[in-house]
């Protein structure tokens, strides 16, 4: 396919989480995540779009979530269909009228003409949103001309509230969706965001269950915005046991394709997973098998030597890949939504958290391995658990 026009985009500013319980959120990203409070919607927009919002900040990671007040509004018809989940994808663009015309002849699908409004000093702001193949997940794209408030109607604390962010978040490294069919979207981010490919795998672990009947496996597709670095990561299922893998499983509970997974940034993981583990933060758990073949791993791939002490990266169930000398990742992903408070409608949604030490990849050799790992503690138990990317 021949390259297209860039539609501008400078950058993912915001996501926006539908949820039923604000006050819940709220605990978890000042509390637990450190995340600070910086203000949320004004009592006019509250009751004018029947929904209240709180928006938190660390580094520049914005989390706005959004709970109903009364029927109509877009998290009541959202949490209507859906568990929790992120709803609304926002990204920062040059020129928003560029970006609506390129993805108009594109064959994207807007909700709205751009709108644009100002503020007292004659700042301003333009925005519009489109439909997109990630259920019912829709993405919108802001020009700002020195308007500082998230949006209209949003009111700013003075001082932010809770969190420090001593955590030490930096921003998103990248979005991951899961989909019971990949091609579609692919397509669409291909020919319709211009999009580029920028790593993919497969892999299923059938070869490592003795009597192949069960194992786990997927096909993934990580896309690319060139000018901005703007990374998605797009997974199916991979036969055989389509219907027991996570990535199907995850459809189900979602009601259908979504983002299953935020990556965050930090530049010292250890430190990072340290205080959350210390604040009640839960991970998805990683078996003992996984480190008994780390050394063995790392010389495989070619990193050789790390900077971390092995025996605290498995104190801390904290994953390791790489490709080539001292060229590697670390990454953690937390307990989905739904296991951390213990209900179902909560989401399956949940935060990674990675370190990139010189590798940009995706932690191929961590799925892989994980998988393996995973399957020769159950035994031959049943269905292996799985990670997404």
């Amino acid at each position: 396919m021949a390259k297209v026009e860039s539609l501008g985009i400078k950058r993912l500013e915001s996501v926006h989480y539908y949820v039923r319980d604000l006050e819940r959120s709220r605990r978890f990203y000042t509390e637990l995540m450190d995340f600070a409070e910086i203000g949320g919607s004004s009592e006019e927009l509250t009751k004018a779009g029947r929904q209240k919002s709180l928006a938190f900040m660390a580094g520049n990671a914005v989390v706005v979530c959004i709970e109903p007040r009364g029927e109509g509004g877009r998290a009541s018809r959202w949490l209507k269909k859906h568990p929790d989940g992120v709803g609304t994808l926002n990204f920062e663009v040059e020129d928003v009228e560029k970006t609506f015309r390129l993805l108009d002849q594109r064959g994207g699908t807007p909700i709205d003409d751009v709108h644009s409004v100002k503020d007292e000093r004659g700042n301003s702001i333009a925005f519009f949103s489109i439909t997109t193949p990630f259920g019912d997940t829709t993405f919108r794209f802001v020009q700002r001309d020195g308007y500082q408030a998230l949006f209209p109607g949003f009111e700013a604390h003075a001082e932010p509230r809770g969190g420090q962010n001593r955590i030490g978040f930096v921003g998103y490294d990248h979005t991951t969706s899961n989909f019971p069919t990949l091609a579609p979207a692919i397509l669409w981010l291909e020919r319709v965001m211009g999009f580029e490919r920028y790593w993919e795998i497969e892999f299923h672990t059938t070869d490592i269950v003795p009597d192949q009947s069960h194992g786990s496996g997927l096909r993934s597709i990580v896309m690319w915005d060139p000018a901005s670095g703007v990374k998605f990561a797009n997974n199916e299922p991979w036969r055989p046991f389509f219907r027991s893998s996570q990535i199907n499983i995850f459809c189900e509970e979602q009601r259908g394709a979504g983002v299953q997974h935020l990556a965050l940034t930090v530049e010292d993981i250890i430190h990072c997973v340290k205080e959350l583990r210390a604040r009640g933060i839960e991970f998805m758990p990683t078996p003992e098998t996984y480190y008994e073949a780390l050394p063995e791993r790392l010389k495989t791939m070619g990193v050789g030597s790390i900077d971390e002490d092995i025996g605290v990266l498995r104190d801390l169930e904290i994953l390791v890949d790489g490709d080539g000398p001292g060229s590697y990742l670390l990454q953690i992903f937390l307990k989905e939504s739904s296991g951390l408070y213990d209900e179902s409608e909560a989401g399956p949604f949940f935060f990674e958290i990675i370190q990139r030490k010189g590798d940009q990849g995706f932690g191929a050799g961590n799925f892989r391995a994980l998988f393996e790992s995973i399957e020769r503690a159950q035994a031959g138990t049943g269905p292996a658990e799985s990670l997404g990317t």
